[in-house]
């Protein structure tokens, strides 16, 4: 590594996530890893602990996502959760990987193929994006899959866990499953992340889908539910439950500080005089911008025990306000233990979906477990 801005991934708070997970809701057959969006910006190099810590099956977005997964990984059961080209389905077929369907002329097509090949049905239960919204289509699918085109599970995406939401997409899952026999399905997975949470264990499910909570980010986590504990008092709303689960933090991303410039009063920095100079000020100037993380904003990094301002953000370098203090060569925090990816979307005004996934792929992944480090540029 040459520029020192980079992404740590905490291979051992991921796999201590991942067992906290699983003595938490011990009662799943299959514990799947969502690796889409290049494992949330964590880089599909941590497929392997994910399953030494106890995932065994692994799910992405896209067929291009599972031939990554199959490059570091040839054994994992692995599926694509969106609907796929169906010019793919031979390279899926080859490749041991499993496909969704979410309609019957997708299901026909396929069928008429002769490719040996599992699937997945998905079912729609309100997200109005994939999945089958008429029972006889299931039932058909059901009834015609066989031993080369063959059924092994059936799945919904919940776009909400609990309150009236929550009850009329299980009523439409039931009501759109109800001509099958689900006990004869092999997997069927509901639950994902954070829907795990908020409610008791759907009794005829065995599959539940893991995504951020890997990384570290519950439902709700204690000081966020206390905080939203008080709001709620005072506006009279039923107060969140806080997590059951004590995760850390996998993520951490890193630069340094490349150069200190002194900006005299009156003078400005950046294009367009990002930054008016009001007195003599120092400022650093970090190796990454908005090529490396398109969430980058003027909000705070954190250089030398304190959290500093951002001034000036250009394509390929960030500049920060600081003070004597500060030196060349000195680390950058961008989020991690003292700035948190929870804080820090909360100063960008996104969710942490959204703060982890825009660590761009010109970023080198670094991963930790214990005293290995091993690099990956993507």
């Amino acid at each position: 590594m040459f520029r020192k801005t980079y992404l740590e991934i905490d291979l051992g708070a991921l796999k201590y996530n991942i067992g906290q997970i699983k003595e938490k809701f011990p009662d799943y057959g299959y514990y799947f890893g969502v690796v889409k969006a290049n494992a949330y910006g964590a880089g599909i190099y941590a497929v392997n602990s994910m399953v030494e810590a106890g995932i065994n099956y692994i799910a992405v977005s896209s067929l291009e996502e599972a031939l990554g997964v199959r490059e570091i990984n040839k054994t994992v059961p692995v599926l694509v959760l969106e609907p796929i080209c169906f010019e793919g389905l031979s390279v899926a077929a080859e490749n041991d990987i499993t496909v969704t369907v979410d309609s019957k002329e997708y299901f026909d097509k396929m069928l008429s193929s002769g490719i040996k090949i599992k699937f997945h049905i998905k079912v729609d239960c309100g997200m109005n994006r994939f999945g089958l919204t008429d029972k006889n289509d299931v039932e058909y699918i059901f009834k015609n899959a066989n031993d080369n085109t063959c059924l092994e599970g059936v799945f919904t995406q919940l776009s909400s866990g609990q309150g009236a939401r929550y009850k009329k997409q299980m009523s439409l899952f039931k009501e759109r499953t109800s001509l099958i026999d689900l006990s004869l399905v092999k997997i069927v997975h509901i639950d994902r992340s954070l829907t795990l949470e908020q409610h008791e264990k759907i009794d005829f499910a065995n599959g539940v889908r893991l995504g951020i909570v890997m990384y570290g980010f519950a439902k709700m986590p204690p000081e966020l539910s206390m905080k939203r504990r008080i709001f709620n008092k005072l506006t009279g709303k039923k107060p969140p439950e806080a997590s059951k689960l004590k995760l850390k933090n996998v993520l951490r991303f890193y630069s340094e500080v490349l150069e200190i410039k002194k900006i005299a009063p009156g003078e400005s920095a950046g294009y367009g005089g990002m930054f008016d100079s009001k007195a003599e000020t120092l400022i650093a100037v970090m190796p990454y911008g908005f090529a490396d993380f398109s969430l980058i904003d003027k909000t705070q990094v954190y250089i030398g025990e304190k959290k500093r301002q951002i001034v000036v953000n250009y394509m390929d370098v960030t500049s920060a306000v600081v003070d004597s203090t500060v030196s060349i060569g000195d680390k950058v925090e961008i989020f991690g233990d003292n700035i948190t990816p929870r804080a820090a979307s909360r100063a960008a005004n996104v969710n942490v979906y959204k703060l982890i996934t825009s660590v761009t792929n010109r970023v080198p992944r670094v991963y930790v477990d214990g005293e290995k480090r091993t690099e990956i540029k993507y």
